[in-house]
């Protein structure tokens, strides 16, 4: 399913290392305040952090996007408007907050072993969930994999939402599999905590 092989890498076990660490120094206390149980899920971080942030880049000012949606800060098009404006700080709780309620908690009720994955899993789902949709994901093969314990299997599942208008594109290929040089593609961050 994959276009090119997926594997572990370096860089993708830094990452998980550094929000791991960072979480025990403290570092994403923030990100708390957003779990009704005061304990954030790592992977909402790792994701948000990793993969969510980097791809999406940061836009204080609402614009529209490709396919004419009004959308803000990292990709968010939820009640966005044009002429809006949002701080990085805003920006930032806005994902957090969204990240956590509306497709870590979703997906994890639509496949309650997603709980017991890895971090790394997890993540990489959530990532997924956050771009192409949680009733996609939620109807995937993913998520299926995910059912059946298959960690690997997910991973590369997931890289099959590389296509918009039908049509495969590069930028999600890179996004869904192995990254490019500034970013870890959701794939490589998977299976690198495998």
């Amino acid at each position: 399913m994959p276009i090119h092989k997926i594997t572990s890498t370096r860089r993708g076990k830094a990452a998980i290392a550094a929000v791991l660490a960072g979480i025990s120094a403290g570092s994403y206390a923030a990100y708390n305040a957003y779990a009704p149980n005061g304990q954030m899920d790592p992977a909402v971080v790792l994701a948000a952090e990793k993969l969510i942030m980097p791809w999406e880049g940061l836009r204080t000012n609402a614009y529209l996007d490709s396919v004419g949606i009004p959308t803000i800060c990292w990709g968010e098009t939820k009640n966005v408007r044009l002429g809006m404006v949002k701080t990085p700080a805003e920006c930032r709780d806005m994902l957090i907050s969204r990240t956590f309620s509306d497709y870590q908690q979703p997906i994890v009720r639509c496949a309650p072993k997603l709980a017991q994955a890895p971090v790394s899993v997890r993540a990489a789902m959530i990532s997924g969930s956050y771009n192409f949709g949680v009733g996609a994901w939620c109807r995937s093969t993913a998520k299926r994999m995910i059912d059946a314990s298959k960690w690997n299997a997910a991973c590369e599942a997931q890289t099959a939402f590389n296509k918009a208008g039908g049509r495969v594109l590069t930028g999600l290929v890179n996004r869904r599999e192995m990254g490019d040089a500034q970013r870890i593609g959701e794939a490589e961050l998977c299976v690198s905590g495998l």
